[in-house]
């Protein structure tokens, strides 16, 4: 029984609370368990200490004895570990509440016994990464996939023994799946390690799955995707994971959609953008041009969806059409189609075109460049103002 004070041993405020005081626990039997130290007796006499000191805080009556009366308040009872080295096991009991039983499998504690390796097992749950098209984001799509899975042995039927044979009772765990070592008053059970925690061995192994109970194979699934998944969304199918062992339920197929870039759309969110070249004459005298869509019918080729250019577009000038963006998952709503204006200067003119340009120039005067004049006004007082700088200097 040690001798400091309890929340001396634990670092901890007499006044700490249930979670504050297990978590001071966790850090402590980590950095001290003796199979992270290669079984040193310090590290051993260090976690005995923190873990009967936890023992007691950690029990409303033990803990309010211990906070009116000290040390005696608990030595009444008795060494609350037990006389001798074997009832220190109960040091691993602590530390598998506490860490759980994974974290109990890797430091040795007993991980709440071996009767539960003989029970049915969850199989592991998969990830399949999936890329569809835009087309398919926005109609929906049904698509076959094919996933590599464990799935039961037909021919053991799971227990991976020769057919017309049965598995046998481990004969060094005598049916536990864990052994039990000791060193001085320290006991800690791992898992056994001719049967592996299974608690059973196989004389005569199934040819097919060589023991193992499972094979891995393809599964084809029919995966519908619905209209309006984005980039990154994820698909859940139940049950379409790994299969489960001894009789366990299989776990869980996640598909993560990847949606592949579109040469004109892009995507922000509902709506769809796309940029639409637009002939210099349209954008000066206004009028109508057609803008590529997505449709959830067959249009071949022929998905258009009419805009109206005002006289005088520029360049990056947008015109949203509503309704003609993505469909929401939902199917409730739909975002826009938003198409920016790209106006073409022509290129390669003849001579011939090019003889009503300086009529059209004079005609038109500053109109024809309003921003221009603008730029050329600012352009002359910054320039105005370099100069005028210079001259003072």
């Amino acid at each position: 029984m040690a001798t400091r004070d309890y929340y001396e041993i634990l670092g901890v405020e007499r006044a700490i609370d249930a979670a504050g005081l297990k978590s001071a626990y966790r850090k402590l039997a980590m950095q001290h368990h003796p199979d992270r130290n290669g079984g040193c007796d310090d590290a051993m006499a260090r976690f005995k200490e923190i873990s009967e000191a936890y023992s007691v805080l950690s029990d409303d009556q033990k803990r309010a004895a211990y906070d009116r009366f000290g040390h005696a308040g608990v030595n009444g009872g008795g060494n609350p570990f037990g006389q001798g080295g074997a009832g220190f096991a109960d040091v691993n009991d602590i530390f598998s509440q506490v860490f759980g039983d994974a974290f109990g499998d890797v430091f040795g504690g007993r991980a709440g016994g071996g009767a539960r390796q003989h029970g049915p097992r969850r199989g592991s749950d998969l990830r399949y990464d999936l890329e569809i098209s835009l087309e398919q984001a926005y109609k929906g799509a049904e698509v076959e996939i094919a996933v590599p899975t464990t799935a039961t042995c037909d021919t053991c039927d799971g227990s991976g023994a020769k057919k017309g044979t049965q598995p046998t009772t481990c004969t060094t765990c005598q049916g536990a799946g864990r052994v039990r070592t000791a060193n001085g008053f320290f006991q800690v059970e791992r898992t056994c390690p001719r049967c592996g925690g299974g608690g059973q061995m196989i004389a005569e192994p199934c040819g097919t799955c060589h023991g193992h109970g499972q094979v891995r194979k393809n599964r084809k699934l029919q995966l519908k995707v619905p209209g309006g998944v984005d980039d990154g969304s994820r698909i859940r199918l139940s049950g379409e994971g790994d299969a489960g062992q001894r009789g366990g339920p299989r776990g869980d197929l996640y598909v993560f959609i990847s949606v592949t870039p579109h040469e004109l759309f892009e995507r922000d969110n509902l709506d769809l953008l796309v940029t639409v070249p637009v002939p210099m004459t349209t954008a000066a005298l206004g009028g109508e041009i057609d803008a590529p869509c997505l449709t959830s019918e067959a249009c071949d080729g022929r998905c258009k969806a009419p805009v109206t250019v005002p006289a005088g577009a520029q360049t990056g000038k947008t015109v949203r059409i509503k309704g003609k963006g993505m469909p929401h998952l939902n199917g409730r709503q739909r975002g826009d189609l938003v198409v920016e204006l790209f106006v073409e200067t022509p290129t390669d003119l003849t001579a011939r075109q090019k003889e009503p340009r300086d009529e059209l120039a004079a005609s038109l005067g500053d109109m024809q460049t309003p921003r221009n004049s603008s730029f050329a006004g600012k352009a002359k007082r910054f320039w105005a103002d370099i100069l005028g700088a210079e001259a003072n200097q």
